[in-house]
């Protein structure tokens, strides 16, 4: 399974009314559909979205979905700020019929993901917003392959 991060695009700042209910900024909005747009240019497309059910995640998969024609996607509470990767990877079991799945969410919850994924330690990942990577995860392992790591200024580009 080919498993996309999506981190969540530009939000407002957190004075703003609380975390949970920060929205996406028109900056942020473009960064998902340019996500979209790089994804669709490269065949990457995933089957299925996941996404954290804060408002700016759910923005950032809504735009992302409407832009790749895309139905919609589904709100998992286990994406949420504060995600554990073994209990993301256990999550994502349900889902092992897929061969490209995407997830939207938070930092530093993807950073951690990548690298207890590839088996690294010691923040070396640096996940921005509006930025895409994609693991490949090997079978019978709890391990993956960086397929990529795209900043959202490339996809700015297409």
């Amino acid at each position: 399974m080919d498993l996309i991060l999506l981190r969540h695009g530009q939000a407002e700042d957190f004075d703003s009314g609380g975390d949970f209910s920060r929205v996406l900024l028109e900056r942020g909005r473009e960064q998902s559909r340019g996500a979209a747009r790089l994804l669709m240019a490269s065949g990457q497309l995933p089957e299925i979205v996941l996404t954290s059910p804060l408002v700016r995640a759910r923005q950032t998969a809504e735009e992302f979905c409407e832009t790749a024609g895309l139905p919609s996607a589904l709100i998992q509470d286990w994406l949420a700020c504060g995600m554990v990767p073994a209990k993301a990877m256990a999550e994502l079991a349900a889902f092992q019929n897929f061969k490209r799945i995407a997830i939207v969410g938070h930092e530093p919850d993807f950073s951690m993901m990548v690298e207890w994924l590839l088996g690294v330690k010691g923040g070396i990942v640096d996940f921005k917003k509006g930025a895409l990577a994609c693991i490949r995860i090997l079978p019978s392992a709890r391990y993956g392959k960086l397929r990529y790591l795209v900043p959202p200024k490339l996809a700015d580009e297409i």
